[in-house]
């Protein structure tokens, strides 16, 4: 798996804080980019699905933003993410 270099300055000084003693292979924390637009690659994109589609399934309730944001909420905290897509990612499966 190739790991691609962060951008920011303060993302890049953090990893190298937290990973300075240890092989790449090793590292606590690596950081990798996702193509920006190509949510096939991106599980995040997955978890976005799920949540909207809660909200999708309860929109009768959305009166209002904040009704709407508790939906998303939920959907967020008390799923189990298990996608296909997870284990391509490699170091990142085993994060969620």
């Amino acid at each position: 798996m190739v790991l691609a270099r962060p951008r920011s300055q303060q993302i890049k000084d953090y990893l190298d804080c937290l990973n300075r003693e240890f092989k790449p292979e090793q590292w606590l924390v690596t950081c990798e980019r996702f193509a920006p637009n190509a949510p096939q690659q991106n599980p995040v994109e997955d978890i976005w699905l799920q949540a909207k589609r809660l909200i999708r399934e309860f929109y009768f309730f959305c009166h209002s933003f904040s009704v709407v944001k508790g939906l998303f909420e939920l959907a967020i905290n008390c799923q189990i993410f298990d996608f296909p897509k997870l284990d391509e990612s490699g170091v990142f499966s085993r994060m969620i």
